[in-house]
């Protein structure tokens, strides 16, 4: 469900496949996997096609180029777009569903069906999952510890909507900027961080 970031993430297991006679380049790992990836449902050959941040961060020495990343980032910060009612905030009942579910974007799934955000698979949140993924930090009491003012709003909403606006190699998918929820969605997954009813704040 991460679309083009899949490139991201293959791509690694693609070098040692490829090795033999000496260092495998980015351009051979890309066509080994475009030409081994079959195209299925709506999880097209697109998918794979990598923006400028994707490009970057493939980049073995990205961490090293600090003027890059800044710029990027500040790019993908502009391109957030806020809702234009001005509400950041939705349900939290309706974000908890988002959050656990991962349906989506995978071949054999409806397109009809709204995606989930799928966030327990790297986030803890609710005190009642006994599993939980670590990749990303605790969102548990996020709205203790970041308040649940208009700019706390603003950043959960953001960070949701594109994470590497603010992280710019994040692992984070691009929840709102590829498309995967909807802006009423992101709301509503700011008011499960936020809400002090949320079950992630109790």
């Amino acid at each position: 469900m991460k679309r083009s970031l899949l490139a991201l993430a293959c791509m690694p297991f693609l070098a040692p496949s490829l090795a033999g006679a000496g260092e495998v380049s980015d351009v051979d790992a890309m066509r080994v996997l475009f030409e081994s990836f079959t195209p299925r449902g709506q999880a097209g050959l697109s998918r794979l096609v990598q923006d400028d941040v994707q490009q970057f961060c493939s980049r073995r020495d990205w961490a090293r180029d600090k003027a890059r990343m800044r710029s990027l980032q500040n790019e993908q910060r502009s391109l957030i777009k806020y809702p234009s009612d001005g509400v950041l905030m939705g349900d939290w009942r309706r974000g908890e569903r988002i959050a656990q579910t991962g349906v989506g974007l995978q071949y054999s799934d409806d397109p009809k069906i709204a995606s989930g955000g799928n966030c327990y698979a790297c986030h803890q949140l609710s005190p009642e999952e006994i599993s939980y993924g670590t990749i990303g930090p605790s969102l548990r009491n996020y709205g203790r510890r970041h308040g649940t003012g208009a700019q706390a709003q603003r950043a959960a909403y953001g960070k949701i909507y594109n994470a590497q606006a603010y992280a710019v190699c994040s692992n984070m998918p691009r929840f709102g900027h590829s498309g995967i929820l909807t802006e009423q969605q992101i709301k509503d997954l700011v008011a499960l961080l936020l809400d002090p009813q949320s079950p992630v704040n109790r």
